[in-house]
């Protein structure tokens, strides 16, 4: 005989439940997540309206500074050594020489830059020729050091001599004031590859070719580019230098100079000086803004 079964099947399937996690510890990465994207997203701002009012009070002290000089140190018979900067702008940017100024500095940047893109050129040759080899590197870097320690002031004759007293003297001029940096930077930026990126390369075996043009080229870059916006400086200096001793030709900004010194003419002589620097700080900041183009996307410093 069959005991009938009256008891009552046990359900062994629970049902699903979905929860919320309530771990203490997901919820306070979480937030010191959020509160840290937060606070990045603040100090861009603040870091950029620092970035350009740190400058402009400095600009007011300097500029104060320069008034006092002016009036309270200068009597008015040599205020010609310091004029006011109302007067630099008025008598000099704006004045009867403003448009000479303007042609002779469009000139000092046609030289400078032409000297630079020949300093570039050669630069950044003569490093990946010594950064392919230890014994290239140790025959070739100390010429560079030796053309960057050779007084140019001593040098700027024979370069009248060798080239005349027109264009192609002044680039020359130019070519070797910048020239330095720019190989000294470069070599540094092609030795400065990751020992774990060249591994990984030579997994693969590639050519020396390809090795340069897939990983020490933008692993360079940086330092590239930084050499670039310290010669581009200079390359203005040399371009400035080459007016002062290569007389002869269309004047350059170097030139003017020279004559308003020469004939005590102050406000246009401070006004040039003024042309002459922006133009370095242009040239700068434009070699700054293509590096950032360039490397900024995925360069960190």
């Amino acid at each position: 005989m069959t005991t009938p079964n009256t008891g009552a099947t046990p359900n062994t399937e629970a049902p699903m439940r979905t929860e919320k996690s309530t771990d203490p510890v997901d919820d306070k990465s979480t937030t010191e997540m959020t509160v840290a994207t937060t606070s990045q997203g603040r100090k861009r701002p603040r870091r950029k309206v620092s970035g350009v009012i740190a400058p402009l009070v400095v600009l007011a002290v300097v500029i104060g500074l320069w008034y006092l000089v002016s009036y309270a140190f200068l009597d008015p018979g040599r205020r010609f050594l310091m004029p006011p900067p109302h007067k630099v702008v008025t008598e000099g940017l704006f004045g009867p020489a403003a448009q000479a100024m303007w042609e002779a500095l469009s000139r000092t940047a046609t030289v400078a830059l032409t000297g630079l893109a020949i300093a570039a050129v050669i630069g950044i040759v003569w490093a990946v020729i010594m950064s392919q080899s230890r014994l290239m590197e140790n025959a070739l870097f100390p010429y560079a050091v030796i053309l960057q320690c050779i007084p140019i002031l001593a040098l700027v004759p024979l370069v009248g001599f060798w080239f005349g007293f027109g264009f192609s003297a002044r680039v020359f001029v130019c070519v070797l004031i910048s020239l330095f940096p720019i190989v000294s930077n470069t070599l540094f930026g092609f030795r400065s590859v990751d020992r774990q990126m060249r591994d990984l390369f030579a997994l693969r075996h590639p050519s020396r070719l390809t090795v340069l043009r897939k990983l020490e080229f933008p692993a360079a870059m940086p330092a590239i580019f930084a050499g670039l916006r310290i010669s581009a400086g200079l390359s203005v200096v040399g371009a400035i230098v080459g007016d002062f001793f290569f007389k002869q030709g269309s004047p350059g900004i170097g030139i003017l100079i020279d004559n308003y010194r020469s004939r005590l003419q102050a406000e246009e002589l401070f006004a040039s000086i003024v042309l002459a620097s922006l133009l370095g700080v242009v040239v700068f900041w434009l070699f700054g803004w293509l590096g950032n183009r360039v490397v900024g996307r995925w360069y960190q410093p």
